[in-house]
């Protein structure tokens, strides 16, 4: 028996499309993998974004995405440093720069994309403004 086997959740999260994304923040760049799901997919078909992006728990950034992207993806409860995610209900595209070792509240969490390095220029106070676009 394996006991090393990952769930098909977290399959979804680890799986990336060779896509790319950008995303600027107070002069810096930081580069970003696009996962492999309906909504990350659909997330991109929106880019370039210029987002003001709001502050939640001194872990997260936030900004609603100017139309829904497609919930069927299953949610999850966990983040990781760097996790770019959709919270459905609100429409928010969010970015995880800080683990404060809390849970994502229900229905979740959806995967979109994942920060290489450098998340850590996220943690500022107050709202920031950031670009996300496609590498092409």
């Amino acid at each position: 028996m394996n006991c090393n086997r990952s769930s098909p959740q977290q399959e979804i999260t680890k799986r990336t499309h060779e896509m790319r994304i950008n995303i600027r923040i107070n002069g810096k760049r930081l580069s970003a993998s696009i996962l492999d799901n309906d909504a990350a997919t659909e997330f991109v078909s929106l880019l370039p974004l210029s987002l003001s992006m709001k502050d939640l728990f001194r872990r997260e950034k936030y900004a609603p995405l100017p139309r829904p992207l497609n919930a069927k993806v299953p949610g999850q409860s966990t983040y990781a440093v760097g996790d770019i995610g959709y919270w459905a209900p609100t429409q928010d595209v969010a970015i995880y720069y800080l683990h404060d070792g809390e849970t994502i509240p229900s229905p979740g969490i959806i995967p979109l994309a994942r920060i290489d390095e450098g998340a850590g220029v996220f943690n500022v106070p107050g709202e920031v403004k950031v670009t996300i676009e496609r590498t092409d």
